[in-house]
């Protein structure tokens, strides 16, 4: 048997939503005897996935974008390490 979980009470001013999810009845039963803020928790655990998902997707699309970028020709770095040593 499952058994809903509300993850926040909130006010029509708290610019909250609700979002609840289904866990068995041993994992309710033993959630019941922590003393844990568990919205918070929850809270917490969702803002990190959140931002670890949108880094890899960040890091997706520069992958992408590198691959259509050409690789410079041999000795391009020494070229402009030793242009800007000389005009100095």
């Amino acid at each position: 048997m499952y058994y809903n979980i509300g993850i926040t009470k909130l006010s029509m001013m708290s610019g909250m939503d609700v979002i609840s999810f289904r866990i068995p009845k041993e994992l309710k039963k033993s959630i019941k005897e922590l003393d844990i803020n568990w919205s918070e928790e929850v809270r917490r655990f969702i803002e990190d996935k959140v931002r670890e998902y949108k880094r890899e997707k960040a890091l997706e699309e520069i992958d992408s974008m590198l691959k259509n970028v050409r690789s410079p020709e041999k000795g391009t770095a020494s070229k402009y390490v030793r242009e800007n040593r000389d005009s100095n």
